[in-house]
């Protein structure tokens, strides 16, 4: 959604995993681009991600490049469809935004063998409220956690929220404040309080993680031990955004030499 070479950047990837010289995981904008082009089979007329003026601005620039209900837009979207939310390999894990084990438990039963959406699990995974459609949203997305009972801030759009996106690969609980994803100002207002470790469990598997989704800015360094972000906001002009990637080389501990 976002660049003027959508649709070559489509094809660069997926020569590349056709030749088997890549792999790669589903992301937010990937599920949303699925959910967008497919019709509810239960609300006719009626499409997994609503047709709203929100949704569509936001989608816009894909779906100019792609034209519209083309046939180029259906390979793209059928090719979508066949990434996998997830890579647990033997040394590494890969997912776009968050590695949260409930999540990746509740959506099992929704996968085939290679952590990809089966066809019947679209509506649930893409219905709001539904406990498929929480945990792709914390992979895909982040982990959010719902603040103490009587608090909340106001976001940028002067909307009242309830939640806050966390550092979810934080491995002490820290508090509310610390652990939210959001500018300092707005962090201001947020609870000093504790978060307990089963809403927050931070990220404790022996295999590094390796992300994206978040637009990080700065120097590129690890998010914890054993988990890296590749995403330096590389759409935004230099020196500002970075086109980043991490060279492992088997390591288990993720380290900010390996950033280029």
């Amino acid at each position: 959604d976002r660049g003027p070479e959508q649709i070559e950047t489509y094809r660069l990837v997926r020569s590349m995993i056709e030749g088997g010289a890549a792999l790669a995981v589903m992301g937010n904008h990937e599920f949303n681009a699925v959910a967008f082009k497919t019709q509810h089979p239960e609300k006719p007329g009626e499409f997994l991600r609503p047709h709203t003026d929100t949704n569509r601005d936001q989608h816009d620039a894909f779906l100019d490049q792609v034209a519209e209900d083309s046939a180029l837009h259906d390979e793209v979207i059928a090719w979508f469809k066949k990434l996998p939310l997830y890579l647990d390999l033997e040394d590494l894990r890969v997912v776009h935004a968050c590695w949260h084990d409930d999540s990746i438990q509740t959506l099992r039963p929704l996968l085939d063998h290679r952590q990809r959406l089966i066809d019947g699990a679209w509506v649930d995974a893409a219905s709001k409220g539904t406990d498929a459609y929480n945990a792709a949203e914390t992979l895909l997305k982040g982990l959010e956690i719902p603040l103490p009972i009587g608090e909340s801030f106001f976001d940028k759009d002067q909307n009242e929220r309830h939640h806050i996106r966390t550092r979810w690969w934080e491995q002490s609980g820290g508090t509310y404040r610390s652990n939210a994803m959001m500018d300092d100002s707005t962090r201001a207002v947020l609870p000093d309080e504790p978060v307990s470790d089963d809403i927050l469990p931070g990220y404790r598997g022996d295999k590094p993680v390796f992300v994206g989704h978040f637009w990080l800015r700065g120097t590129p360094e690890p998010m914890s031990e054993r988990v890296a972000c590749v995403d330096y906001t590389v759409t935004e002009p230099a020196p500002t955004g970075k086109l980043t990637v991490y060279r492992w080389n088997g390591e288990q501990k993720v380290s900010p030499v390996r950033f280029s």
